[in-house]
């Protein structure tokens, strides 16, 4: 299938020198009417004044080792390490409580060691990344501020092709931006940005700096969050993404209440209905999802699907393609019953959907990445993992429940009071630790100063060991 030669783009920008310029665009003066007799200028500009409060500026900075060099001075052409350096990029981000919780891009603080927030007035905080789901890219930052201007949420499933649109950042650095748009198509998948898609197109310029700022209704309510751009130059060209507002506040309630985003599951494999598969089914339409696999007790299979059902109707409502059924699904509650309208062997069929959550993946959580996540903070630097059965069995630990250092970074506070890879910790500040969420909840309160004292369990041998900055 022929490509145009079209880059896909997030829209955060590195910030690599020069002239960060502070500013506001607006559209030219040119009044529009509007179907019924009104004017749509003034409640775009009564829009813009309204919402741009309420966005902020995201400056994170990460820390990026060059590829080493080789040095024919060292013996045997060893090579020697790039000492790391900072690289500094910027997005935005939206304000969504007055307690100053921020809905931004997972990409914008992705494997940063700090993060800058710049309102609207300029005053500036330090950013604490809260929780982080890169399979929707939403995160979620938190600075210690009150009565902040929030913006209004929206209802993104009533959207339609067509409606007028404002997308508010900080386009290439440049504070308080807006720019004015319609929804160009909604549902779009397969961008290539994250593992849930279900963007919002729209024309409305979107440049890098735009990542996690708001796209908004002409009403100012927050239908989405600007995400990324196809373009063959890098800049905007009438293609832009957005995260629906449902799906972000859905990921956002959920890492809120529990440090992740539950999500329902199928339990089968699927594949979009091509004109070919269409006719090679005997379908009436060239839509819905083929089930080409189910998996061992899972919802599907406890539905009585089978391989080659196809998928049709979700609640009575049209199935697209497979990924539209993976999101119907995944925002679904766990446990609640969906009926599905199938076609097997070209015939109508209903099978009732009970739906699972989805397996938990076994990646490694940092605390350097975590919430409580700065260069400073005691634990900054150090990989923790649950401690599971197989991972006891690997690592040959001598206990089987609690957390494992898995990874630590050379030269890191931690390493320096003696923390070792393999040591299980039991407890922290005098307080149990059973799992990672538990440990999280008491390491993400600690500041840069504050005591961290660990009980740990090394390979039979418990010990304490203080971690403290200066």
């Amino acid at each position: 299938m022929f490509r145009p030669n079209v880059i896909l783009r997030i829209v955060i920008g590195l910030c690599v020198g020069g002239l960060i310029v502070d500013g506001t665009a607006l559209a030219g003066s040119r009044v529009i009417p509007v179907a019924g007799g009104g004017e749509l200028q003034p409640q775009v500009k009564a829009t813009a004044t309204k919402v741009i409060p309420a966005v902020v500026s995201i400056a994170s900075t990460v820390m990026v080792r060059d590829q080493a060099f080789s040095d024919e001075a060292l013996p045997f052409g060893l090579f020697k390490d790039a000492p790391a350096r900072r690289q500094y990029g910027q997005g935005s981000g939206v304000i969504v409580s007055s307690d100053g919780y921020i809905l931004t891009n997972n990409h914008v603080i992705a494997d940063a060691v700090d993060v800058d927030v710049i309102l609207a007035d300029r005053r500036q905080y330090k950013g604490r990344v809260v929780a982080t789901d890169p399979k929707t890219d939403v995160a979620v930052v938190k600075i210690q501020a009150t009565n902040l201007p929030t913006v209004t949420w929206g209802d993104s499933s009533t959207l339609a092709v067509g409606e007028f649109v404002l997308a508010i950042g900080n386009p290439l650095g440049l504070s308080r931006s807006v720019t004015f748009g319609i929804v160009s198509a909604v549902g779009r998948a397969d961008v290539g940005v994250a593992d849930f898609e279900d963007f919002i197109q729209t024309d409305a310029p979107i440049n890098p700096g735009s990542s996690g700022g708001a796209l908004v209704n002409v009403n100012g309510e927050l239908i989405g969050i600007n995400t990324a751009i196809a373009s063959p130059t890098g800049g905007s060209v009438g293609v832009g993404f957005a995260i629906p507002s449902n799906m972000a506040r859905a990921a956002m309630q959920s890492l809120l209440k529990t440090g992740r985003v539950v999500r329902g599951f199928l339990g089968a494999s699927t594949q979009d209905v091509t004109p070919l598969l269409g006719k090679v089914f005997r379908l009436p339409d060239v839509k819905g999802a083929i089930v080409t696999d189910v998996q061992a007790k899972g919802s599907a299979e406890k539905s009585g699907l089978k391989r080659g059902d196809v998928v049709v109707r979700f609640d009575g409502r049209d199935v697209m393609d497979s990924g539209h059924l993976r999101n119907l699904v995944a925002a679904s509650t766990i446990g609640s019953k969906h009926r599905l309208d199938l076609m097997r062997e070209s015939k109508p069929y209903q099978a009732e959907l009970v739906v699972q959550e989805a397996p938990r993946e076994g990646a490694k959580k940092s605390q350097a990445a975590s919430a409580a996540a700065a260069t400073a903070h005691p634990l900054a630097g150090v990989v923790f993992d649950d401690v599971t059965a197989p991972l006891a069995r690997q690592m040959d630990l001598a206990v089987t429940v609690g957390v494992v250092v898995t990874d630590i970074e050379e030269g890191s506070l931690a390493e320096s009071f003696g923390l070792l890879p393999g040591d299980v910790v039991l407890e922290l500040n005098r307080h149990a630790v059973n799992n990672f969420a538990t440990f999280q909840r008491l390491a993400d309160p600690l500041k840069p100063t504050d005591l961290a004292l660990l009980l740990v369990n090394r390979q039979g041998n418990v010990m304490y060991i203080p971690i403290q900055g200066e």
